[in-house]
């Protein structure tokens, strides 16, 4: 079944050149392109989209805004797509909801990649933008963190550690010696205690010690 797909970007060029790259991989269906974070939500409300790619800097609504909306209101996945990495949108987009924030200079093949990850429950946020927020916070290291110790256990810590340094289940299983399965049953626990919905929020929260 195909993974059905809107893209928000008010470039025209992008949005159009995005939806004939997507269309050559059998696994995509482009639903629509549009032009503003508004009609990318009233879409989303009106038909069943599974991921709405977002433009952050959009007219009438950004994709800050629209990410906010659509996780709220739809079962839509969305993924922030932009030229610029800047920490505050990043920040906000993730705190909105976005399952992944990816810079529109990627090759085809790991927007694709990306998108196929978010389908299957994963988070995806880039190397580059997760250091420039570390670097950028105070020049908090990934060793260290603000969050409340006393919250968590601390396995719980070393796994939130090993998260906001980009480590994979896969690779938490092999730096802890523990199963992927009991990796994964830490992060449902952590994620209630925080209130959080996946991992990418979990990086952040152990970086800044906030949840919003």
């Amino acid at each position: 079944m195909k993974i059905k797909v809107i893209i928000a970007d008010d470039n025209s060029f992008i949005r159009e050149g995005l939806k004939i790259i997507l269309s050559t991989y059998a696994e995509f269906e482009v639903l629509v392109t549009v032009s503003d974070g508004k009609e990318a939500v009233d879409y989303c409300l009106k038909h069943e989209v599974d991921i709405a790619l977002l433009d952050v800097r959009m007219p009438n609504m950004n994709g800050v805004e629209a990410t906010k909306l659509i996780c709220e209101q739809t079962n839509t996945k969305p993924i922030i797509l932009t030229t610029f990495d800047d920490d505050d949108y990043i920040l906000d987009a993730i705190k909105n909801g976005a399952r992944g924030y990816l810079l529109k200079n990627n090759d085809p093949e790991q927007i694709r990649d990306a998108m196929k990850s978010v389908m299957n429950g994963n988070s995806i946020i880039q190397d580059v933008i997760l250091e420039k927020i570390k670097s950028n916070l105070s020049e908090t290291k990934a060793t260290e963190t603000k969050i409340d110790l006393n919250l968590f256990t601390e396995r719980e810590r070393e796994i939130m550690s090993l998260i906001a340094r980009g480590f994979s289940n896969k690779g938490i299983s092999k730096e802890l010696f523990i199963s992927e399965g009991t990796i994964a049953n830490y992060i449902t626990s952590i994620l209630g205690k925080t209130g959080l919905e996946h991992r990418t929020q979990i990086a952040i929260y152990y970086i800044t010690g906030k949840v919003e």
